[in-house]
């Protein structure tokens, strides 16, 4: 009866009958009957007992459901019943016999009407006596898939008359003239429409309040609750929603759509992520259908095939201890629903991505001119390029003379296609979900291959009995990342360095000619002519993954379950990396050939190979019981799990370029890394209880052991506690004024610690002596051994870090729903930071220094909220919301801080300030003229203003002393070093449909952060090399760049001049530091729904066509490069700008 309950407060119980019906035996009534026919006779003796109860029993022993609107429907009602063998619509008929209810039968699925609702003469009887025009309005009620919503209410505005839909979602009423119907369910928006002037037929398409007060909210271990009973801060998100992105990965589909949820993305290469923290406070954890799970996992399921995310912001998170600091990102995959027909979906897209936001490098006019200036004003004696040779380039058409534009060689528009079918269903004992996709995202760079992933979700349930349920999944991939094989670390460094190091006067080609790459700069990897499969070689890396889940839950009295799930995870890698020998070549014109001018005869082959295998478990009771209007919960449990991580890398030399095998001949290195073996233990226990769904309460308590920590302190308690109140259920509201307006008010608070094992500086054993193996050497018992080196002093105090997180917020609602907002002020205080004592000494000759102890403490506090508005004009439906996230992190406590005198307590002092501070030089404008420099009284330049050239950048002389340097820094951004997010972040959804057109948009912000451009970004032809073309083209530079006395022409930037990189002008300042401040309209989609008239024809449920686009369009004060990015140089694979067209069906 539960199950049935809870489907109903979701909205979406009604469909699945119907769909049922239709799918088995159409005519529906014939099917009905054939199906009440087939219900084996019912033998059952039940006395005085709840209504509730009957309906249990009776679904017992008849297979039959039930289906009623909780608020037509007094489930208290004692009946009695006894009889023996008889059909079920005699039963109905004898136990609903004096309750004034009556019922409709559609197959095995039982709907309980109000008599007083259902009949038409009832609502006829309340027409005033008054005779008016009278109107009979025949309608059907829909949800956003087209299938019959049973039981919604239909009432005339500003009157008692009404009805609901029945078993078709069909009604019938006679209205007034003129009449308005008002039209709700629970679980949709309610929505208002004019009745037809003269009577006939109406359709209404009701859509789901995706922010309803019975909204189920899933906070961990299986453990779920309604929204309106929620006391910590815990914020959600559900499929529909997530599907509106067509991301690459998960974290990219949820960014923008939940306050309190920091996202950013510094990176747009083939399968690239993006960085979720939760306020700021780093990487969260994440818990896949109840098994822990680290974020590779999270961004590589298929977030089609995700029901729902619940982020835990606060003490929530506790229930999860050790790894819970950073806050919790809870996924449940879909599952299926019972007794509901089989359902396939089929979702493909197919797209097209180029760079979102990049500099261009400047184009060869624009280089050429300002180098060339650049060698006037310093008077170079030989000129790089002459007046004949910068003729020759503009003109561009004479061999040796013709442009090139890197840009356009290295970056293009790419393919990115996704296609995945799912099935899923169930019967009256067993749902399932089965998913199979696949997507594939080339490279912007030319042909330089990219990420391709296979998903597949399997879920299972099975209710074997009345008390015994069991389930299984099934998650796996198959992930692939290949690309060229090339010099540096990363491989795709060298394609993005090269846009910028090679110049518009260098061709990639000796003579043009493709087998002839040549040297295009001081590197020679910076050529992508030769950045190929063909000649550079080949890097790939391969991932196979499942994760198994077997979980069961047996009743042992009511309200008395036991739950157990195991998981199995198994991940393995391989990578195989060959760097090519190469040639790079000359064009000797006079013999017409290709001299070698540089060689490289060190090849490289690596492979990496290893795996992650990991068991869990976890163990619990849970306690759910209502005794009147007092409703409790609690559950305890157990959890543990086991990591292996084994690695093997093997590094050989190969003889040749075609030979790919590594044999024990070429191999020069052999490194096994091990298991790595990681283990954690946990008890865990939950305590929920609240008063007629007002007065809340929750408990919660982990105690976890690691495998870091020494064994005196391996063990943590964790603890929190968390209150509510709904005032807008206290009667003295409900009889104010005010809460007609009010729909629900919810104040509501939690404090509680939370651990953290991930200690910087800390490695799992530290805390054991001994040696380090293959490391060095040492003198042991007298004689110098290879290979060993002391561990240092054993770390035997530390332990773990602790947060004391503290949440206070205000949920509420207004206008029946239509307008609804969070409000949460958060404080984390973390102790235990790991820190070296100074005050002690060791000699150096010992090697090592004092272990790292839990010395310090930092803070984040901050404020998050949301606010959404939902609403709807006769078929048009739309939904506006924003979400903001103001989060900053103090530096609190430091291990005994020393100054020399007040000047470095202010300028190098951190406790209790804020972190993510960045000193520098507040300018104060440029010069403009040469009078203006040889008349300036302050040392400027710290070369007595002998370096000034008008149009460079003057600085505040902060304490007076008449010369600037480091006395007269300030703090003027925001750090711009690591890894750290704006202190502010923002999204704005919008959504809207109509007559199955439907629109939705996601916007992404932030402010209070900085970029501090340097290198390329910055700095006058750096090493060589190009600049962007919106910097070069709007600097200071000569009238003739051939005439160093010539007129000046102003422009934003100092003058570039070759080789003055540690000029004045490049001191770090405001001028360059900038406060990032960015709109960008991450998700845009637009679809249009056929016809349910269109899709019966072809046996369809549902066909969409649409047209998406991420990264659309950016507004920013950063120039040239996306606000998201924190590189300085800007020289990084940008984010990709991607437009699609896809096809929604399901059958």
């Amino acid at each position: 009866m539960k199950n049935h309950l809870s489907y109903w407060m979701k909205g979406k119980i009604w469909r699945f009958p119907l769909s049922l019906s239709l799918f088995l035996l159409p005519p529906t009534i014939y099917a009905s009957e054939v199906q009440m026919e087939a219900v084996k006779p019912i033998s059952i003796q039940l006395t005085d007992v709840s209504l509730s109860e009957a309906m249990s029993q009776i679904e017992k022993v008849s297979g039959c459901s039930f289906f009623y609107d909780a608020n037509n429907v007094d489930l208290s009602l004692k009946v009695s019943l006894n009889v023996s063998n008889e059909s079920l619509r005699k039963v109905l008929d004898t136990i609903l016999d004096g309750t004034g209810l009556s019922y409709e039968i559609s197959q095995n699925q039982v709907l309980l009407l109000p008599r007083t609702i259902n009949s038409a003469s009832n609502s006829r009887a309340q027409i005033s006596g008054t005779q008016q025009k009278r109107n009979v309005i025949k309608g059907k009620i829909l949800d956003s898939m087209g299938q019959p919503v049973i039981g919604a209410n239909i009432v005339e505005k500003g009157t008692t008359n009404g009805t609901i839909s029945d078993m078709d979602g069909l009604f019938t009423l006679d209205v007034s003239d003129q009449s308005v119907l008002e039209v709700s369910y629970i679980g949709f928006v309610s929505q208002q429409v004019k009745a037809p002037s003269d009577g006939g037929n109406v359709t209404i398409t009701l859509k789901e309040d995706s922010e309803t007060l019975d909204e189920v909210v899933v906070t961990g271990f299986g453990l779920a609750q309604k929204k309106a009973t929620l006391t910590g801060a815990i914020s959600s998100v559900g499929a529909k929603d997530l599907v509106k992105a067509t991301a690459a990965n998960a974290s990219t589909a949820l960014a923008g759509k939940i306050a309190g949820v920091n996202f950013r993305q510094t990176d747009g290469r083939p399968g690239a992520t993006t960085k979720v923290q939760i306020r700021n406070m780093g990487t969260p954890l994440y818990v896949i259908d109840g098994v822990v799970k680290d974020e590779g996992q999270f961004n590589n399921i298929d977030f089609h095939d995700i029901e729902s995310i619940s982020i835990l912001k606060d003490a929530s998170a506790s229930i999860y201890g050790v790894r819970a600091a950073n806050g919790v990102v809870v996924v449940t995959t879909k599952k299926g629903s019972r007794n509901t027909k089989n359902t396939v979906g089929i979702n493909m897209y197919y797209g097209w991505q180029n760079p979102s936001k990049f500099a261009k490098p400047a184009d060869a006019s624009t280089y050429l001119s300002h180098y060339i200036a650049s060698e006037t004003v310093q008077n170079v004696a030989s000129r790089t390029y002459s007046q004949e040779d910068y003729a020759k380039w503009l003109q561009g058409t004479e061999k040796g003379y013709v442009p090139f534009d890197w840009y356009d060689f290295i970056w293009n528009t790419s393919p990115q296609y996704y296609a995945s079918a799912n099935v899923s269903g169930g019967s009256d004992k067993i749902n399932y979900y089965f998913s199979l996709g696949h997507m594939n995202q080339d490279a912007m760079i030319v042909n330089y291959g990219g990420f391709h992933r296979t998903n597949v979700q399997m879920n299972i349930e099975s209710q074997i009995n009345d008390k015994l349920k069991i389930g299984a999944s099934m998650n796996g991939r198959i992930e692939t990342t290949v690309n060229p094989g090339v010099p540096e670390v990363d491989d795709y460094w060298m394609p993005v360095f090269g846009t910028y190091r090679n110049l518009p006067t260098k061709r990639p080609f000796a003579n043009d000619n493709p087998d002839y790459p040549t040297q295009t700069s001081t590197n020679p990897a910076t050529n992508f002519g030769w950045l190929n499969y063909e000649k550079s070689g080949k890097y790939q890396k391969d991932w196979r993954v499942i994760q198994l889940n077997l979980n069961a839950e047996y009743k042992i009295f009511d309200g008395l379950t036991a739950k157990a799930l195991f998981g199995y995870y198994y991940a393995n890698q391989i990578m195989n990396n060959q760097e090519y020998t190469y040639k790079l070549y000359g064009y000797d014109e006079a013999t017409d050939t290709y001299p070698v001018i540089f060689e490289n005869n060190n090849p490289w082959r690596e492979r990496t190979m290893g795996h992650n295998e990991e068991l869990t478990a976890n163990i619990q009771l849970n306690y759910a019981k209502s005794f009147g209007d007092h409703n409790v919960n609690a559950v305890v449990g157990f959890e543990s799990s086991k990591l292996n991580t084994p690695n093997v890398w093997v590094h050989s030399v190969p003889t040749a370029n075609s030979l790919h095998l590594i044999d024990y001949e070429t191999m020069d290195t052999y490194n096994d890394e091990g298991n790595e073996t990681e283990a954690r233990l946990g008890w865990l226990g939950r305590f929920n209880y609240d008063y007629a769904n007002k007065y809340l309460v929750e408990f919660s308590a982990r105690y976890d052991g690691s495998w870091k920590f020494p064994p005196e302190h391996r063990w943590g308690f964790f603890p929190s506690a968390s209150v509510g109140w709904r005032i807008s259920e206290e009667s003295f509201w409900k009889d104010w004024k005010v809460s007609d307006i009010f729909s629900d008010l919810k104040i509501r608070g939690s404090y509680g610690l939370v651990g953290d094992d991930n200690v910087d500086g800390y490695a799992a054993f530290d805390y054991l002596s001994g040696y380090t193996y293959k490391n060095g050497g040492s003198v042991i018992d007298g004689e110098y051994v290879i290979g060993s080196k002391p561990r240092g002093l054993p770390v035997t105090t530390l332990s773990w870090i602790k947060a004391k997180i503290l949440d206070v917020g205000l949920d509420v609602s207004f206008l029946d729903n239509r307008l609804s907002g969070s409000f949460d002020y958060f404080r984390r205080l973390r102790t235990g930071l790991p820190a070296s004592r100074y005050d002690l000494l060791l000699p150096s000759e010992v090697g090592f220094t004092l272990p790292k102890e839990n010395l310090e403490s930092d803070v984040h506090t901050g404020v998050d909220m949301s606010l959404r508005w939902n609403d709807s004009v006769d078929d048009f439906y739309y939904s506006i919301g924003g979400n903001m996230t103001l989060s900053r992190k103090y530096i609190w406590d430091r291990y005994k801080q020393r100054y020399s005198n007040s000047w470095d307590e202010y300028r190098n002092g951190t406790v209790h300030r804020y972190d993510q501070i960045f000193w520098g030089y507040e300018s104060d404008g440029q010069f403009t003229s040469w009078e203006e420099i040889a008349s300036w009284p302050i040392d400027n330049d710290d070369h007595g203003n002998t370096t000034l050239r008008p149009g460079d950048i003057k600085y505040v002389d902060q304490n007076g002393d008449g010369v600037i340097n480091d006395m007269d820094k300030r703090p003027i951004g925001y750090n711009t070093s690591g890894d750290f997010n704006p202190i502010l972040s923002y999204g704005i959804n919008f959504s809207a449909s109509w007559k199955g057109f439907d629109i939705a948009l996601d916007f992404t912000g932030s402010a209070l952060s900085s970029y501090a451009p340097n290198y390329e970004n910055k700095l006058p032809f750096h090493d060589g090399g190009n600049m962007p073309q919106y910097m070069l083209e709007d600097t200071w530079t000569l009238a003739d760049i051939w005439d160093a006395n010539s007129e000046l022409i102003p422009g934003k930037y100092p003058m570039p001049l070759i080789g003055n990189s540690s000029h004045s002008n490049y001191w770090d300042s405001d001028f360059w530091i900038q406060r990032v401040r960015y709109i960008k309209l991450k998700n845009f989609e637009i679809g249009y729904t056929l016809p349910q008239l269109w899709l019966e024809k072809a046996w369809m449920q549902d066909c969409r066509i649409y047209l998406s686009a991420q990264n659309l369009f950016t507004i920013s004060n950063i120039p040239g490069t996306d606000p998201e990015v924190i590189k300085d140089s800007g020289l990084v694979t940008p984010t990709t700008r991607t437009i699609n067209i896809g096809l929604n069906v399901k059958f």
